[in-house]
C-alpha cells in the first residue's frame, strides 16, 4: 500500500506559476531602480560619516546626547551625517548633524515596527530593502561611528569589519564609541575569535574604541591627512562593484 505525498498549497494565486516567475523579474526592476534613485540623491555628499546605534536610546539618556554633540562636530568640522533616519541613536545623530553646517541624512527602512522618520533630515532617503540600505551605508562612508546598539547594530559593524576585511571596500576608520559597553565584545574577538584562528590579530586595527566627540573627529581626519578624501581610481573600483 503506497501512501501519496501531500504537497502543500500555495494561498496566494499571484505566487503561483508564472505569476510567480513574473513578480520575480518586476522585483528585480523594483530593487535597480531603488539603486539608481539612491545614487543620484546621494553621491554628491561626500565626505560622509554614517552611525549606527540603538533605536531604543531615548532622549536625554546619555548614549544619546553624547551621540547628537558627535555628529554636531562631524557636521560643523564639514562631513555629511549620515544616520538610518529612525528614532534613539539615529535620531540623535540627525538632529546633531541638522543644525550644523554639513548635511543631515537619513535612510529610511520600511518596518512593522520602532521605524518612525525623524524630522531632523536635510536629505531622506526612503528604502523598501534592507541589503540596499546597507551598500547605501558604506558606499558613500569615508567613517563609520558605531554607538551602542542591538542586532541592527552589530549587523551593521560586522558587515562593515567583513566588506574591509575581505577587500571588497576601502579601509576607512571603523570608531566604537562607548568603551565600558563595547568591552566585553572585544575581549571576545581577542581569546577567542584571534586565539581560534577565526580572525588575524591584525584585524583588531580595524576598529577603535574612542569616547570623547573631539577624540572622534580627530581620529578621521588622522587617517586621511596623508591621502584626502578623494577616492583613487583602484577605491572607485572596488566601491562600483560594492
Amino acid at each position: 500500500m503506497s501512501v501519496a505525498k501531500k504537497v502543500p498549497k500555495i494561498a496566494d494565486p499571484d505566487f503561483q506559476g508564472s505569476n510567480h516567475t513574473a513578480h520575480e523579474s518586476w522585483h528585480a526592476f523594483e530593487i535597480m531602480a531603488e539603486f539608481v534613485e539612491a545614487t543620484e540623491r546621494l553621491k554628491e555628499i561626500t565626505p560622509a560619516v554614517s552611525i549606527f546605534g540603538s533605536a531604543r536610546t531615548k532622549p536625554n539618556k546619555p548614549y544619546y546626547e553624547l551621540t547628537e554633540e558627535i555628529a554636531r562636530q562631524l557636521s560643523d568640522a564639514g562631513f555629511s551625517v549620515i544616520s538610518g533616519g529612525g528614532p534613539g541613536i539615529m535620531e540623535a545623530a540627525n538632529k546633531g548633524a541638522f543644525p550644523g553646517k554639513s548635511p543631515s541624512i537619513g535612510l529610511n527602512i520600511e518596518l512593522p515596527h520602532e521605524q518612525t522618520k525623524n524630522p531632523y533630515q536635510d536629505i531622506s532617503q526612503n528604502f523598501r530593502h534592507f541589503f540596499m540600505r546597507k551598500v547605501m551605508f558604506v558606499k558613500y562612508a569615508s567613517a563609520y561611528v558605531v554607538m551602542p546598539g542591538g542586532f541592527g547594530t552589530l549587523d551593521e559593524l560586522l558587515e562593515a569589519l567583513t566588506l574591509i576585511q575581505t577587500g571588497k571596500t576601502r579601509k576607512i576608520p571603523i570608531i566604537l564609541v562607548g568603551t565600558e559597553f563595547w568591552a566585553g565584545m572585544i575581549e571576545w574577538f581577542k581569546t577567542t575569535l584571534v586565539n581560534q584562528g577565526m580572525i588575524e590579530e591584525e584585524d583588531l586595527d580595524l576598529i577603535q574604541l574612542i569616547d570623547q566627540p573631539k577624540d572622534v573627529v580627530a581620529a578621521i581626519f588622522k587617517h586621511y591627512e596623508t591621502r584626502g578624501f578623494e577616492l583613487s581610481a583602484s577605491e572607485r573600483k572596488i566601491q562600483l562593484y560594492l
